[in-house]
Order: structure tokens, then sequence, then C-alpha cells
């Protein structure tokens, strides 16, 4: 009985002991995953928890998502999951997104996974129209999007009509112009073929380093009013502080770059910014809600660290990281010369294979063509060496009958012809029976010589015959030998393993193998600044070629700014640098 108790108490000990736990449902970009979590979780233990799955390292640059009253926040890292505005229905769902952008994503992005994140959510951002993207640049981005989608251009697997499913490129730019889908895929695919050796991840990094300098890129906006009352929009990115006019999202008014700023602050909703320099005026606005202020600063200290972060020495473990991945990539590049090495092979072996097979072929058609030949050449020696047999006994017959109309014509001179009558009815048939011997006789003459001339006949189709047999014996005897020269060629009983290359490669890096990588890096910048040089003559010339297909009366306020901005000779950049330039004095908006 006091057994019995005691297990009970030490059962319901365990239970007590247990941690209460709820559900919560991650969504990426490309996936879902679903955890379970304990009730006194933080934030940190359930982001950290995230980024080990997905094998991230980066972590500073996302965060976890969720929505409040049709406002977004994000999930705090020093406070507990469930002490958040979170719905109280499980599963409790996050959005794993990037929270701040780089500057350079080439320079800053570092892990593979990273990269593949910022290129969905930026491509699912211009689709959505949230980063405006002019029509060429869009068709350019889409041709690096199926890039890294379906891998190098083949025009037998990827034929007409491949991309009719995909969305590439904004509604927006569908709209503007008198296009068919086959007209823009052909545009799509003219550049999508010239992307030919570029993995996924490289074609990836060559959408975002496009993409970056779209003049909403990374920009978060916010609806504030100035002391005034005047509705403008604040825009928070890696860059700095940006004002702009509500129908203006492209170029602010004004900016104000993190190293110009001193402090930022708020009190309830009102908002204030202090430059640096203390003789330009201190800049106030009002957000239409706390929790939105609250979101602003946050923006506004991860943006500033990172801004600060990048402008001093790598930490050792992002020295690491860039060190790993410069392996790992110079790997890749090896590994990917390798395959194109054993690729070129394989190719150049089918070619020889096919090559032989159809050199084979031919000689078969030739030996068949012989082999008919001959037969139709004894065939014709036969039937002519049947009408010889024929003509020379129809010669005798005549020669026969010729002897006899002479005998004939003898007995008849040797009969007596009693009338006169009679001896010129004798002589008339002597006359006849001579004309005819003298036919017979020519007739005789002529199948002699017809004769002679299928003997003659009878000889060539022999000699024929005696040529094509020959002809049919070295064609065999080419065939012969065929296959033992073809079998000197690496055709594929011998091609799939290429063994001997793999085992000869080795992934050590020698001081050499880094020199020489570190030189056709600097290869690479080269040729990169050619190919943009080049890129952007391709952009107008696409801009050029469908400007006649646009509906003027379809562009939006954002075609038109960025068209003006474009003949103003204005970029991201160029316009973030004027106030700089035009500093010390008040700022009035």
């Amino acid at each position: 009985m006091a057994g019995a108790i005691a297990s009970r108490m030490s059962f319901s000990s365990l239970k007590r002991k247990q941690p209460k736990t709820f559900t919560v449902r991650i969504v990426t970009m490309d996936a879902e995953m679903e955890f379970n979590c304990e009730v006194k979780w933080k934030g940190k233990d359930l982001f950290d928890l995230v980024c080990r799955t997905l094998g991230l390292r980066e972590t500073w640059f996302f965060g976890l998502q969720y929505t409040i009253k049709d406002t977004v926040a994000w999930l705090k890292m020093d406070k507990k999951v469930l002490d958040h505005d979170v719905p109280t229905e499980e599963p409790v769902t996050f959005h794993f997104l990037a929270k701040f952008y780089p500057e350079n994503a080439e320079e800053e992005l570092v892990q593979e996974i990273t990269q593949h994140l910022f290129f969905l959510q930026v491509k699912k951002q211009i689709l959505d129209e949230k980063i405006y993207c002019p029509p060429e640049a869009s068709v350019l981005l889409a041709s690096y999007a199926v890039q890294a989608k379906y891998g190098d251009y083949d025009p037998t697997v990827h034929q007409r009509g491949f991309l009719a499913q995909e969305e590439l490129l904004p509604k927006r730019v569908i709209n503007l112009y008198q296009m068919t889908p086959e007209m823009w895929e052909e545009r799509i695919t003219a550049w999508y073929a010239e992307h030919r050796g570029r993995a996924r991840d490289e074609a990836e990094m060559e959408y975002l380093k496009i993409a970056q300098d779209l003049e909403m890129y990374g920009v978060n906006y916010f609806a504030i009013r100035n002391k005034k009352g005047t509705e403008l929009l604040l825009g928070v990115d890696a860059l700095g502080l940006h004002i702009y006019d509500p129908e203006n999202r492209l170029t602010p008014k004004i900016s104000f770059p993190w190293n110009e700023i001193r402090n930022i602050s708020y009190s309830d909703k009102e908002f204030t910014i202090k430059p640096l320099d203390k003789k330009i005026d201190v800049f106030k606005f009002n957000s239409s809600k706390l929790r939105v202020n609250k979101l602003i600063l946050q923006l506004c200290i991860g943006n500033h660290d990172l801004f600060m972060r990048r402008r001093k020495a790598d930490s050792l473990e992002v020295q690491q990281m860039k060190a790993q991945a410069r392996e790992e990539k110079a790997r890749k590049q090896m590994e990917r010369q390798r395959l194109a090495r054993e690729k070129q092979m394989r190719e150049e072996a089918e070619r020889t294979r096919d090559e032989l097979e159809r050199r084979l072929l031919q000689l078969k058609e030739e030996a068949t063509m012989a082999n008919e030949a001959l037969m139709r050449s004894e065939e014709t020696a036969d039937l002519l060496a049947e009408k010889a047999q024929i003509t020379e006994e129809e010669a005798k017959l005549l020669a026969q009958k010729a002897a006899e109309a002479e005998q004939e014509m003898q007995r008849i001179k040797a009969t007596a012809i009693r009338t006169e009558e009679e001896k010129r009815l004798m002589e008339q048939k002597v006359l006849e029976a001579e004309m005819l011997a003298l036919k017979m006789a020519e007739e005789s003459e002529r199948r002699a010589k017809e004769a002679d001339q299928l003997k003659q006949d009878l000889q060539e189709a022999r000699e024929s015959e005696r040529r094509a047999k020959q002809k049919l014996l070295e064609i065999t005897s080419k065939s012969s030998y065929m296959p033992m020269n073809s079998g000197m060629t690496a055709l594929p009983a011998d091609l799939p393993s290429f063994s001997l290359i793999s085992e000869s490669l080795s992934f050590d890096f020698k001081d050499t193998d880094m020199k020489r990588l570190s030189m056709e890096i600097e290869k690479e910048k080269v040729e990169y600044m050619e190919k943009s040089k080049h890129l952007q003559e391709q952009l107008n010339e696409l801009k050029t070629e469908i400007e006649a297909l646009k509906l003027k009366e379809r562009e939006t306020a954002l075609d038109i700014l960025h068209n003006e901005n474009a003949d103003r000779g204005n970029s991201k950049h160029n316009t973030i640098k004027k106030p700089q330039a035009q500093g010390r004095r008040p700022i009035c908006i």
C-alpha cells in the first residue's frame, strides 16, 4: 500500500516537472516549419532554434515578424515569446524575414543560404511592386531568376512556352506594353541564354547586385507629419533616414546619413532627429501610433549598428565565415571546371561515336548498293547470254533458208520454159527469188553482227560483274576493320566513370593556388566592369526596342518619376549625397 502511494507521488511530481509547451509555425520564403516551444522561452531562444535549423550564421540581418492590428512588428530577443501581442490560438505564426538589408550584397552576404533567402525576398517584393523596377531591368532580373531555377539554357529542353506558368515580371510592366506573353518570353530567353555557366548562387547574386541599385530597395516607409501638419513619408534603410513626398517614393526631399545623425529619440508619438552638426535644425515629426514609433526606433538602431559595423574590421567570426566561403567558392569553381572538362570529353566521345556509327551505316549502305548492283549485273549477263543464243540460232536458221532459196533458184534456172509467157513468169520468179535470197543474206549478215555485239555485251557484263564482286570484297574487308578502330576511341562503355580525373584532383589550397585565384578574381573584376558597360547598353537597346509598344496612358506616377530621374541623370546614390553637399543650413521641408 505504501509502495503504491509512493509510486503515485513520484508520477505526479514527474508530471508537474514537465515544461508547458506551445506550437509555433515559422514561415520562410520557401518553406514552413513547426516547433514545440516552452512557455518560458524568450524571443532569442526561438530565433536561435530557427537559425540552427536553417544552418544560418549571418543572423544579424534577420528577424521573426508578426502582425498586430494591421501593423508589422518584430519579435524582441529579450522578451518572452508569449508576452508579445501575438494571437492566442495555436500554432502561433511568425515569418522569418530579412529585417535589415546590406549596402553591398556581394561583399556582405557570405553564406549561400543568406544569399538565397535575400534573393527570394527581394524577388517577391519586386513582383508585388513593393520595390519599383523599370521594365528593362525587370526583364534582365527575370533572366537571372530563370538561370537560378533552370540552370544553363538548352534549346532542346527549354522550348517555346516553357516560361508560360512562371511569374517573372510585375503586372505593371506587363500592362504597360502591347506585348504578348510569347514576346516577353522571347526577350527574357535571349538574355537567359547569355548567362550560360553561372551556378544558382552566382545568378542569385547577380540578381541582388542589380536590385540593390533600385531606389526603393531595402527602404521601410512610414507615414508621418511634420510640425506644420504636412503629410510626409519617412524612409529607413541601410544608408540613413530619408524624407519623401507621399507621391514620390523614389527621390527623397532630404536625407540624413547615419554618420551625420547625433541622436534619435521619441516621446509618445513625437519623433526627434538631431543632426551631428549642431548648426542644422533638429527635425521633428509625428507618427500615427506609438507602436509605429517603437518600430521606427528598432529599425534605426539596427541599421545604425550595421552601418558602423561595416566600417570597422570584421569580427573573428565573420573573418572565419568569409575564409570558409572563399575556400568553398574555390572548391566549387574547381569542381565545376572538372565537371565541365568531363562533360566536354563525354561530348567529344559521343560525337566520335556518332561519327563512327554514321560512317559504319554509310559503309553498310554502300555494301548493300554494291550487292544490288552485282545482282543486277548477273541478271543482265544471264539475259544477254540467253538473247545471244537465240540470235545465233536465228542466224543459223536464216542461213539455212538462204541456202534453200539458192537451191530453188538453181532448180528454177534448170527447168525448161516452154513458152515465152512461162519464160517471162519464170524470169520474174527468178528475180523475186534472187531478191529474196539477197534479202535473206543481208538479214543473215545483220543477225551475225547482232550476235557478235551480244557476245561483246556479255563479255562487258561479266567484266562489270567481276569488278562489282571485287568492290564488295573491299567494302566487306573495310567494315570488318571498323569495330577495331572504334574500340580504340573512348566510347560509352568506357566513358561514365572518368575515375582517373576525379582521383587526380586535390582540394588542398596552396599559396600558388590562392595567388592564381586572386589573379583570376582581379581579372573577373575587370571583366565585370566591361560587362556592366555592355549590360547598360543592352538595357538601353531593350528600352528603345519596346518603347514603341508602350501604352503611355497606362504609365503610373512612379514610371513618370523614374523616367524624369533617368533624364536628369539621378540615381539612388547621388540623390542621397545631395543633402551632404548642402549641409550647414536649416532644414525646411
